[in-house]
């Protein structure tokens, strides 16, 4: 069965969290609870929440995740180099490639490092990706060194640029994209390579 995805805009940012929802079981995930619980909250539209999945650990992603949680009682999934690297705890760990039960449906965790080390998307299984800051429309997410760039490129190579060009992706910011619209552009930035020094917030394509 297709899952219901649900999307709101919290935050002053703003940031992007996600409701999926298997409607015949009426249960769900909240994906990114980054503010505004009970905005977050409202999307659940009365079905049990089975879990709480954490792209990554960045504030804009989590700060409503200690309010969401105490509401819910569902249990926090993240990755555990995130967990280290941003001093936050979590109830079951994420692996690459692990199915995640919500109701009949199976979300499969992707580990897609560089934005942070240990960054996970999350596949619904049906064409479309919640990806949280692997990848906008445009370009990767924001790297704070030349060897999180680097890493930023490999996982764009063997990861998510290996998807199917029909797959979307749902980010943490900004609107929704599509793999085949963006290959070409980044296939002309890979070939063109960058300065070794490269990072920060970087686009495929520079004018």
């Amino acid at each position: 069965m297709r899952a219901k995805l649900l999307q709101k805009a919290v935050g002053p940012w703003p940031m992007n969290t996600y409701v999926v929802i298997c409607e015949e079981t009426l249960t769900s995930a909240i994906i990114d609870p980054g503010a505004e619980a009970d905005k977050i909250l409202e999307l659940t539209e009365a079905t049990k929440v089975e879990a709480i999945l954490i792209t990554h650990g960045h504030g804009d992603h989590t700060m409503a995740l200690e309010e969401v949680k105490e509401w819910t009682d569902a249990p926090v999934y993240l990755h555990p180099k995130e967990a280290a690297h941003f001093e936050l705890s979590y109830d079951i760990p994420i692996r690459d490639d692990q199915l995640i039960p919500i109701g009949n449906l199976n979300l499969k965790a992707i580990h897609t490092p560089g934005h942070t080390p240990g960054q996970c998307c999350f596949d619904l299984g049906d064409g479309r990706i919640i990806v949280g800051d692997t990848i906008f429309v445009g370009g990767p997410g924001r790297t704070w060194s030349s060897e999180d760039f680097t890493l930023t490129m490999d996982t764009m190579q063997q990861i998510v640029f290996k998807w199917p060009d029909k797959t979307e992706f749902y980010p943490g910011h900004g609107p929704i994209g599509k793999i085949g619209d963006e290959r070409t552009d980044f296939e002309a930035f890979l070939a063109l390579g960058w300065p070794k020094d490269l990072s920060g917030d970087v686009l495929w394509k520079s004018v």
